[in-house]
């Protein structure tokens, strides 16, 4: 398998596992309300992963225009004037709709 592939899997189980565990914790909780702390755990845990899967998508969006653009310039030095506005404009797009998806799962807590 490849290291790649057995990396998102592991990070996946993780995942899960700390799932179980919150679910447990508010099936079996014996106090009345706990259950909604529980839910209430879950709602800033999933945030956090909302958010933070966002910066990571939006990291590596933003990189992969960046390193085109320094590619695209390398080959051809003189159409770096005209490369720039747009990968300007790319990388703004990119990082508003990171910065809306963050916003956004922020807001479900």
């Amino acid at each position: 398998m490849n290291t790649s592939k057995a990396r998102a899997w592991m990070g996946l189980a993780f995942v899960w596992v700390g799932f179980a565990f919150f679910g447990a914790n508010a099936a079996f909780a014996a106090e009345p309300g706990a259950a909604e702390a529980a839910a209430s755990g879950l709602k800033q845990v999933g945030a956090g992963l909302a958010a933070g899967l966002a910066v990571i998508g939006g990291g590596l969006g933003i990189g992969r225009i960046g390193g085109s653009t320094v590619d695209a310039i390398a080959r051809q030095p003189e159409a770096a004037g005209q490369m720039f506005l747009p990968w300007i404009i790319m990388a703004a797009m990119v990082e508003g709709a990171m910065l809306f998806a963050v916003v956004v799962g922020f807001m479900m807590t």
